[in-house]
């Protein structure tokens, strides 16, 4: 196992930690991991962290992604503070528009790292972090995590991309379903609404989930942005629209090291045994 090596501020209620390939995003923020204005301030700088990271002009660019939490929880939410913060004060309605206009940038810069992207939830996890968790590619659950958008229980609705980035996964009527109730819903029925990619046993699920975001990592990097890519267009703009950027987004792979060690492999030994070089 290669030891993490730390690439931000130790300090910090939310952090990168290097795993080799893998950048590793760890929210420390005890004893709830409450989204407060630190831990906001701290994903904003770890987002353009991630972003030189992921860099493919970088040497030691990131390959993949882990988003994962310590503690008990992964989180229990917004601190209620901040909202009260903005709705008592002067202008409301404007210095809320702000807010989302500041915070949104946070979510969709992790979704568009051209990289794979995992989000590890061993616990609760509400609200925004459950936002950030729909910005990933994929979501691994423990048995015992669940799920929640209980914003309603404020007189709000969730704001950071959650209600159209979880239309995506579970349709519209799922979606309403999710945030009207305001429920906290197992990772189970989730992994049925096709929410949770895989839901893993409680006893060792830190180490299963970083094992399964390595081996991504270990793959064909500038393949998986081309297939991330194509996903993309192909839900917001429909099949056709990816259809139509395949030539430039797949046939520029031809001209990378992923595919030329990797072919040479296949045809010199055999299935199962490429080699991915790029970055």
């Amino acid at each position: 196992m290669t030891a993490p090596t730390p690439s931000s501020d130790p300090t910090s209620p939310v952090r990168i930690e290097r795993d080799g390939d893998l950048a590793v995003v760890v929210l420390d923020a005890p004893p709830l991991n409450l989204f407060d204005e630190a831990v906001f301030a701290a994903w904003e700088q770890v987002v353009g962290e991630l972003t030189a990271l992921c860099d493919p002009a970088r040497e030691d660019r990131a390959r993949a992604v882990l988003v994962e939490a310590r503690g008990k929880v992964v989180s229990g939410g917004v601190d209620v503070t901040l909202f009260a913060g903005i709705a008592d004060g002067p202008e409301p309605a404007a210095r809320g528009a702000e807010l989302w206009e500041r915070l949104l940038p946070v979510a969709q810069g992790l979704e568009d790292l051209p990289v794979p992207t995992v989000f590890a939830a061993h616990g609760l996890t509400l609200t925004a972090a459950f936002e950030l968790a729909l910005a990933c590619d994929l979501l691994l659950a423990a048995e015992r995590a669940s799920f929640g958008l209980v914003e309603i229980v404020v007189g709000l609705t969730p704001s950071m991309g959650g209600p159209q980035r979880l239309a995506e996964r579970a349709g519209p009527a799922r979606a309403k379903e999710l945030i009207y109730t305001g429920g906290r819903f197992p990772a189970a029925e989730l992994a049925q609404w096709g929410v949770v990619n895989r839901v893993l046993p409680d006893e060792g699920f830190a180490d299963a989930a970083r094992e399964f975001a390595r081996r991504l990592a270990a793959g064909p990097t500038l393949a998986h942005a081309a297939t991330k890519s194509l996903v993309t267009t192909a839900v917001r703009e429909g099949v056709r629209a990816a259809d139509a950027a395949v030539p430039a987004v797949s046939g520029v792979l031809f001209d990378t090291d992923d595919l030329r060690g990797a072919v040479a492999s296949f045809l010199s030994e055999g299935p199962g045994k490429a080699q991915y070089r790029g970055r």
